[in-house]
């Protein structure tokens, strides 16, 4: 079987507004059934237990949009960057991030690890709790 490519990548990595998400099948053929995935917000095991927690983002949102922005593999090792939007209640959470993807011997995605800012974005829209967020990071760069 051969390696996951840039283009498969690219398709499962877009999801424009008001469109729906890859299906179950689309995610199966690119993960492998014992899938490692973590992000700033969870960890999950099984290819079960990352559709589980894909179709639970979706199902609390009023929708979602993820956009590659560049996408590159190298043997057993692919890296995507990603704009992802969230829209919630009215709000509309941005995150820029980026994936990190081992493949295995089948040539399917074993290790699956996102990287971005959670409080930053999901904080900051938010009257007065933004304001601190906003303080807080400040405090950190500057």
């Amino acid at each position: 079987m051969s390696a996951v490519s840039a283009d498969q990548l690219r398709e499962l990595f877009t999801k424009p507004y008001g469109l729906p998400a890859p299906s179950e099948e689309q995610w199966r053929a690119l993960y492998a059934d014992d899938v490692h995935f973590q992000d700033p917000t969870q960890e999950r095991v099984g290819v079960d237990a990352y559709i589980a927690a894909q179709n639970g983002l979706i199902r609390r949102c009023d929708d979602v949009y993820l956009l590659p922005t560049a996408v590159a593999v190298d043997a057993d090792l692919a890296f995507v960057e990603w704009e992802m939007g969230l829209k919630i209640k009215g709000i509309e959470f941005v995150y820029p991030g980026a994936s990190r993807l081992r493949l295995n011997g089948d040539g399917k995605i074993c290790d699956h690890r996102d990287y971005f800012d959670f409080v930053g974005p999901t904080f900051g829209p938010v009257p007065l709790v933004g304001g601190f967020v906003r303080w807080l990071y400040k405090r950190f760069v500057d």
